[in-house]
């Protein structure tokens, strides 16, 4: 599963208000599939740049992440590079392209049942059940114990007199 971050939740819940704001979208386009929507948001290419970037690579975004390079400086390769930054690994990219995480699909508005990866409404509601997922795990480890929050001394009268 992938990392929680603050920036993965807010470009997962992007690209779901993208797509449903009308958003192009076409699993057999790298650039405008359930991947590329989300490359979209992390790095504000257009799908043309994205297709052309993922052209100089072989497959599908699934292949794609596997073989990517960290080490070079190619289009494609910093792209991959920003997703891992967000917190995702090539598992998570595999599920995304084919909306097939069962922890997400467990998070579904309505229950758990299976997605079509081509169908708009389906990576929407994906992309908002990933989002769910990653700040519920977020919000797990946020420490917030009372004696961990401070007030200074002057707010604590000035509170009081009031």
């Amino acid at each position: 599963m992938a990392q929680a971050t603050i920036e993965l939740i807010n470009a997962l819940r992007l690209t779901a208000d993208n797509l449903r704001k009308g958003a192009y979208h076409s699993w057999g386009h790298h650039g405008a599939c359930n991947c590329g929507n989300l490359v979209q948001s992390v790095t504000q290419f257009t799908k043309e740049e994205i297709l052309e970037y993922a052209h100089t690579g072989t497959g599908e975004w699934t292949e794609l992440a596997i073989e990517f390079c960290p080490t070079t400086n190619a289009p494609l390769t910093l792209v991959f590079n920003k997703l891992e930054q967000i917190g995702l690994t090539p598992t998570d990219i595999h599920h995304i392209e084919y909306l097939s995480d069962r922890e997400v699909l467990e998070q579904l508005s309505g229950g758990f049942r299976w997605l079509k990866r081509n169908k708009k409404e389906d990576a929407i509601d994906y992309f908002e059940a990933f989002a769910l997922v990653l700040e519920d795990k977020l919000l797990q480890h946020i420490d917030v114990r009372l004696e961990n929050i401070t007030v200074p001394l002057n707010q604590k009268i000035l509170a009081t007199a009031e």
